[in-house]
């Protein structure tokens, strides 16, 4: 997650009373009420120890450990203190070996986006002690998918994911992603307002930034996002909701969530199996149909950690969590969150930039293989980047978007190559 949620744990064997309590529950820690004012960012980097010219071979944990000595997270590290950077992010390590920052919210996207840049730098600098390179893609261009943490979460992951080909794996370990997080709103129907908005601009957003079109490993095809291809390709119960037909997605989003297959159970030992048995629900776990498979009764804290297997497109976590970004060049993932803020300046600019979307709201597939390449999904792109430059907060971020809708009017992706989209029917 880009911000953490702000909430007491729960006490050790809390329970939940019934599916109404949690349903309620749900809703109220994944949409936080209050006028929206902050911002953060998570972003995610490829990663290779070696120089340039050596064969590109994933860091081994201990290396990662090494490098980044007191700001190491536990996952690798369970003794370290996990020391936040001087930036204010805290550094989690992905099962292939990719690094992120989690940022600290803040008021202000520029001020985001400078400590995001003094904490990359700080954490390049750290890397490089250890031969550690940072890599800027969205895609793992080279090596083969391999997942280097060992959790029992990331283990039954890729157990349950395996029935979708390789794209689960990939998704794991070879793709990077820029999310960008932003406050839910003051009351429902604000919230409502701003998850749609959040939604329909999705895959215009996702042509807009797009640069992944080479993965390898990945089934034979033209995709301008290779990363979005792996997520579209995965159980679509877990990253799908039917945001659309949503009046209110405080109380849908509890209800869906409930529904998703459990990803994996929390067990006592670390070595122990975390996997959940196969295409039941937390809701069955809930009425007990599970009981004697797992063992014991959901708590609260099991809720918890299932919220933190659903992957949609946008994902409630006390913010609106958007997920749907490729990995930046260079310094340019400042650009979406930069074009974000803007998009969700005001309700006015938010009911402006749903309306404009809305053409292409649905066209996830379309905008992910062909990008902007696809005409129509083009023109809203460049629509949706010239109403955030119109309101962006200060000249330095209009003139980002500006050249970026630039940049889209005239076909280029990220890195100035020129998107191309071939026929359906070849990219499969």
């Amino acid at each position: 997650m880009a911000v953490t949620v702000d909430r007491a744990p729960a006490e050790t064997g809390a329970g939940l009373s019934s599916r109404a309590a949690a349903e309620a529950y749900v809703g109220g820690v994944c949409f936080k009420q209050g006028p929206p004012a902050l911002i953060g960012a998570e972003l995610e980097w490829l990663t290779a120890h070696g120089g340039s010219s050596a064969p590109s071979s994933r860091p081994k944990l201990s290396l990662f450990a090494d490098a980044l000595g007191p700001y190491a997270p536990q996952s690798i590290s369970p003794d370290s203190p996990a020391k936040v950077l001087p930036g204010g992010s805290r550094i989690t390590i992905e099962p292939g070996g990719q690094i992120e920052l989690s940022s600290a919210p803040f008021a202000d996207a520029a001020q985001l986006c400078a400590r995001l840049l003094e904490d990359s730098h700080f954490l390049s600098g750290l890397l490089g002690t250890r031969s550690i390179r940072m890599i800027s893609a969205a895609a793992d261009a080279d090596r083969q998918a391999r997942r280097v943490l060992r959790l029992p979460r990331y283990r039954a992951m890729e157990r349950s994911f395996a029935g979708v080909g390789p794209y689960g794996k990939l998704m794991m370990c070879n793709t990077a992603a820029t999310q960008v997080s932003v406050d839910a709103g003051a009351d429902r129907a604000e919230i409502a307002a701003r998850w749609k908005a959040l939604y329909a601009v999705g895959p215009a957003l996702v042509a807009a930034f797009a640069c992944s079109p080479v993965l390898y490993g990945a089934p034979v095809g033209a995709w301008a996002s290779q990363r979005m291809r792996t997520w579209l390709r995965l159980d679509h119960t877990r990253t799908r909701p039917p945001v659309r037909s949503w009046a209110d997605p405080v109380t849908e989003y509890g209800r869906w969530a409930l529904e998703v297959p459990l990803l994996c159970v929390r067990r006592g030992a670390a070595g122990e199996d975390w996997s959940a048995p196969p295409g039941a629900s937390f809701s069955d776990w809930l009425c007990g149909a599970l009981d004697d498979e797992i063992g014991r009764p959901p708590e609260i804290a099991d809720l918890d950690y299932h919220l933190t297997t659903i992957f949609p497109p946008v994902r409630a976590a006390g913010h609106l969590e958007v997920r749907y970004l490729d990995a930046q060049p260079g310094d340019q993932w400042a650009v979406p969150i930069h074009v974000l803020d803007a998009l969700m300046s005001s309700p006015a600019v938010v009911a402006e930039a749903t309306r404009t979307a809305d053409p292409v709201a649905d066209e996830w597939a379309m905008a992910a293989r062909c990008g902007l390449a696809d005409p129509q999904i083009r023109t809203v792109a460049v629509e949706l980047l010239t109403l955030a430059a119109e309101h962006a907060r200060g000249a330095e971020a209009a003139d980002r978007i500006g050249a970026a809708a630039r940049r889209c009017r005239s076909g280029r992706i990220p890195d100035g190559s020129v998107a191309r989209c071939l026929p359906e029917e070849a990219t499969e």
